[in-house]
């Protein structure tokens, strides 16, 4: 379930903790626990923290492979270690909604929100991102989970 899209600019940049990830469908689930593990500590590691939700920017839209940054905002500028590097999120114009619910069903909600962007006539990028601003550290009940769904607009 997303609920009612809309069109904005997102003026957000900042200091950003990223960590490239490539895999396949099935190895999301288990790649992106460890990515996110990985990244937190490898911040925590060089004394910043995360300062909002962490993201997912991919680079081109997903099909059985995934090709994508697991990021994070972060208190300060931080240096590449391992994985992780330097980033910086954008200021960019979008389409963006909020997908309520289980992580399985982004798809779904994807689908639905692309929908309204072909109907709207809109330009998008091949790029898309998604926010997860609430999740499973807020407990069991996934009703409550909220993820943004952010699509940039071609200019």
């Amino acid at each position: 379930m997303i609920e009612p899209p809309q069109i904005t600019d997102l003026v957000r940049r900042s200091a950003t903790a990223i960590i490239h990830v490539r895999c396949t469908r099935e190895e999301i689930q288990h790649v992106m626990g460890r990515g996110v593990r990985e990244l937190l500590d490898t911040v925590a590691a060089q004394g910043a923290r995360p300062i909002a939700a962490l993201y997912t920017h991919h680079l081109r839209r997903p099909t059985d492979r995934f090709d994508f940054e697991i990021g994070v905002p972060v208190s300060r500028p931080v240096e590449a270690a391992g994985r992780m590097r330097a980033g910086e999120w954008p200021s960019m114009r979008v389409a963006r909604t909020v997908h309520c619910g289980r992580y399985e069903d982004l798809p779904k909600s994807w689908g639905q929100f692309k929908q309204w962007i072909e109907t709207q006539g809109l330009c998008i990028t091949t790029d898309l991102w998604e926010c997860y601003v609430t999740g499973p550290e807020r407990g069991s009940d996934a009703r409550r989970w909220r993820t943004e769904l952010i699509q940039p607009l071609q200019s």
